[in-house]
């Protein structure tokens, strides 16, 4: 087996949040096809009891500390510098020095780079094989941030947006190819990266089915006689703590009125002081952690999605799918997911059609949930979605990388579902 350099800006496991998810399947894969020297952080203090069971699939391994905290006072620097604050966020001497050792002693010839300020690490070694996963356009995330902000709250946010699209087409111009999580961010990146438009491509996520089963036996967590509707994700995160908010104080009150009893259950991890306020309103309860979603997902009336700021795949989206629950959400959490509204999902947008949708789908009996699942398993298993990667990694090098005339017109045809 050859030798692979992957660089992960969050160590891949357990996968619980989107990022992680996607970045833990890409490892299994990648390990069971070239012997895997693996470079990351862990940034959460829980998180480092499971060193010992990713590096078991590694040929060699690097785990860095990252405070959050002070990674922010770090990432400070950058502003003298006039460079994305990312990049000094994810700096890391350590890490550096084992990565040149790394390339020099395996005398390593691919790379694969999870998220862009990853990037930093292999830029030196140009005669390698580079291929990064964005898997979003983050750059758009901080534009989005900044146009949800108000001035001058808004201006950190912008002077992230500029930067980072700037290091974002850097890093895809130097590498042979540059991968997404869905056509539309391609898309995306494709009008903000014209020069590099022959490397950008992408391969969606895909949902362990077996796992995240339609039949699978739990315990109900709920109280007899109420109607669950449950949200999944990481509960710090500005684009979920800004949805829970929006359903419950815009959308919840409206079902309320209209089906008494119905409850919105908030499932995730470190909830924010704005979510935390949220268990004050009639009707929401905030679980914070829990040790498996599965039974709040599947013993819930209906999942919802409410995201009014999304980039990339909602994962939370196709785990509820395939569980075979009726998913009522947004155009913006439907983005980059192969799903026909009205048959697989419930799609709608504004605060009153998104209760009126809530309200039909619990007061009507419909087949959306096994329709759902009908379409995860066509659609999103692992393999199929990662095989385009293998090619690409396979592809003959010139200079050691992949011509990107070889890449170009394979790339933006790669559509797995």
């Amino acid at each position: 087996m050859d030798d692979l350099l992957l660089l992960v800006h969050r160590i891949p496991y357990p996968p619980n949040k989107g990022d992680k998810i996607r970045s833990w399947h890409l490892l299994q894969h990648l390990a069971r096809r070239y012997r895997v020297h693996l470079a990351t952080f862990v940034d959460d203090k829980d998180d480092w009891r499971y060193v010992d069971h990713v590096r078991k699939l590694c040929a060699s391994s690097h785990f860095s500390p990252l405070n959050p905290r002070m990674a922010r006072v770090r990432s400070l620097r950058a502003l003298l510098a006039n460079r994305a604050l990312s990049l000094d966020y994810y700096s890391d001497r350590g890490t550096r020095k084992w990565v040149c050792q790394t390339m020099r002693e395996q005398a390593i010839g691919r790379i694969v780079v999870f998220s862009s300020p990853m990037a930093q690490y292999a830029q030196p070694y140009a005669d390698a094989r580079r291929i990064v996963d964005l898997c979003d356009v983050d750059s758009e995330k901080w534009r989005q941030y900044a146009r949800q902000k108000a001035w001058p709250a808004s201006l950190p946010y912008a002077w992230e947006a500029s930067r980072l699209l700037r290091y974002e087409r850097k890093v895809a111009a130097s590498s042979d190819a540059a991968l997404f999580v869905s056509q539309p961010e391609a898309d995306l990146f494709r009008s903000l990266a014209p020069e590099s438009a022959a490397r950008i491509g992408w391969f969606g996520n895909g949902v362990d089915t077996a796992y995240f089963a339609a039949d699978g036996t739990y315990a109900n967590p709920y109280a007899v006689g109420e109607r669950p509707l449950v949200f999944c994700g990481a509960m710090d995160y500005w684009p979920n703590v800004d949805a829970v908010q929006w359903f419950a104080r815009e959308v919840l009150p409206t079902v309320q009125a209209r089906l008494p009893g119905t409850r919105f259950i908030i499932v995730g991890a470190r909830p924010a002081p704005e979510v935390q306020a949220l268990a004050a309103l009639p009707g929401v309860t905030v679980t914070g952690t829990v040790p498996d979603v599965r039974p709040y997902v599947a013993h819930a009336a209906l999942s919802v999605a409410p995201l009014r700021v999304a980039r990339g795949i909602q994962n939370k989206v196709l785990e509820a799918m395939s569980m075979a629950k009726i998913v009522v959400l947004t155009p913006q959490a439907l983005e980059g997911i192969d799903a026909q509204p009205g048959r697989d999902v419930v799609v709608a947008e504004q605060a009153r059609d998104f209760a009126d949708a809530v309200v039909n789908q619990l007061t009507q009996a419909g087949a959306i949930g096994q329709a759902a699942r009908a379409r995860i398993e066509v659609a999103y298993g692992w393999d199929a979605r990662l095989a385009p990667l293998d090619a690409l990694l396979e592809s003959p090098p010139r200079h050691g990388g992949i011509h990107p005339a070889a890449a170009g017109p394979v790339l933006p045809t790669w559509n797995q579902a």
